[in-house]
């Protein structure tokens, strides 16, 4: 089993010829180190032997969903009891509003340098429930109560996917999602890159994530729609069974290679972080 004592940095606006995974070690200059979490499952040992042949087995129907992240910068004086009502306004948020199938949210590590702290993850069934979200009074209310005067920046990123056509794979319920890591990765494709070249990574991408359920639960991607915020072109998000099958995924050598022959030539910058899904805002505020 991984130490707890190993360090995960963010790759935060990584030069071209870096990959945002996360390397073991004591520090770097500059970096944001994201703490580890607990989780369900640190005991338990993953194989990803047979999962190809297990992904491969099932003929899956899917449906398009819409996802929607915002990553937060919070104010250096945010106390415990304002993170955790901020955390828990954003989360019990979903049982008051319309729209919301799935919700997750919860803070990426320690505040340095103006780097992000927090994370929102919403998936909407259409693209009509994003845009009344964002307009809901009650979730404008939320941010500029309980966010906003806390946070100095916000950063979202909205794109079309899909998921298995089942009630549990839309919803994000049962047993498998109530715990793991959350895995963000956000990127820039260059003004360069053909649209071939990120079809080919984001593929690439696609193709390695749903080939190993053992690691993952569920894996989400596509291109950013947001016309107001426009900083990053694609993003995907992915449901880790815990901290240590996240890690097994990030250090291994299909994800080194696939970044550096697929993203490095083509992007300007990323940003891969992680938050746990540890249940939170279990009152509706």
């Amino acid at each position: 089993m991984l130490q707890h004592s190993t360090m995960i940095h963010q790759a935060l606006a990584l030069p071209r010829l870096a990959h945002p995974f996360f390397p073991s070690g004591s520090g770097s200059n500059g970096g944001v180190f994201l703490h580890q979490s607990r989780t369900r499952n640190e005991g338990v040992a993953f194989s990803a032997a047979n999962d190809d042949q297990i992904a491969s087995s099932k003929s899956i129907q899917t449906r398009k969903v819409v996802e929607h992240v915002c990553l937060l910068k919070a104010k250096e004086n945010l106390s415990e009891e304002k993170e955790k009502d901020m955390l828990d306004y954003l989360y019990t948020s979903q049982y008051q509003m319309r729209g919301i199938v799935a919700i997750s949210v919860g803070s990426i590590g320690d505040s340095k340098n103006g780097d992000y702290t927090h994370a929102l993850f919403v998936r909407f069934q259409r693209k009509e429930d994003l845009e009344m979200f964002y307009e809901n009074p009650l979730f404008l209310k939320v941010l500029n109560e309980h966010v906003t005067p806390f946070c100095h920046g916000l950063t979202n990123v909205d794109y079309e996917s899909e998921v298995e056509d089942d009630i549990l794979s839309i919803f994000r319920k049962g047993e498998e999602y109530n715990y793991g890591q959350e895995f963000v990765l956000l990127v820039t494709f260059a003004n360069n890159a053909s649209d071939k070249n990120i079809k080919d990574a984001m593929d690439s991408f696609a193709q390695l994530t749903s080939s190993l359920p053992s690691l993952i639960v569920q894996s989400t991607q596509g291109s950013n729609f947001n016309e107001s915020s426009k900083e990053f072109t694609h993003a995907a998000v992915v449901r880790f069974r815990s901290f240590d099958a996240m890690e097994i995924f990030v250090e291994g050598r299909e994800y080194k290679d696939m970044w550096k022959s697929q993203f490095e030539p083509f992007i300007e910058k990323s940003v891969a972080l992680h938050f746990s899904v540890d249940p939170v805002g279990t009152d509706v505020m």
